[in-house]
């Protein structure tokens, strides 16, 4: 069973996190969750759901605790995911400040040397954006905005942030069944 910690901050996105949980419930995932004050409020504004809400979280840790379990690279958590990544704490994680759990369990990962997938959500993205992307992809770090995908032929929202979200189960190397890929066109 993988074992891995998903990261959810205050940027706009909430449903993207939503969709992973949903997509990776049926899976041999167990996932340790982390979630900033700021995506407590867009969770609560967007979704309308509290993060006791979100099935297939086994267990929450405040994101002050850093005496949790992902504070520590001897506990051996296989991959983390933040999603959607604040440019708050994408400049964190990639200056190497550990101001909070995300950021120090981040930190871990890339220390480590286990997958770190970042779900970077602003537009446009301004210099300091651009640089903050490269020096966590330089650190390690896979960097996916959220950008969703229409060649699958979304009906919904939902349809799109489920794409995307089955986009960034595949970084952390978990295949999700009846994903749908690109597949060639003879257009």
């Amino acid at each position: 069973m993988k074992k891995i910690i998903l990261a959810i901050t205050g940027a706009s996105g909430a449903l993207y996190a939503v969709q992973f949980l949903q997509l990776v419930r049926g899976l041999d995932v167990e996932v340790h969750g982390i979630i900033s004050k700021a995506g407590e409020k867009v969770l609560l504004l967007e979704e309308n759901l509290a993060p006791q809400d979100l099935s297939g979280v086994s267990r929450w840790y405040a994101v002050d605790n850093f005496a949790a379990p992902m504070a520590s690279g001897s506990a051996r958590y296989d991959a983390m995911v933040v999603l959607p990544c604040t440019m708050g704490t994408l400049a964190a994680i990639a200056g190497g400040l550990s101001t909070n759990l995300i950021h120090r369990a981040a930190d871990v990962m890339l220390k480590e040397r286990r997958p770190l997938v970042l779900a970077v959500r602003e537009t446009p993205f301004n210099r300091n954006h651009l640089r903050n992307m490269l020096a966590a992809a330089e650190a390690g770090a896979i960097i996916c905005p959220a950008m969703p995908a229409f060649y699958h032929l979304p009906e919904s929202l939902t349809d799109m942030a489920r794409h995307f979200a089955g986009r960034v189960a595949s970084q952390i190397g978990l295949s999700v069944p009846g994903l749908k890929e690109w597949g060639g066109s003879d257009v």
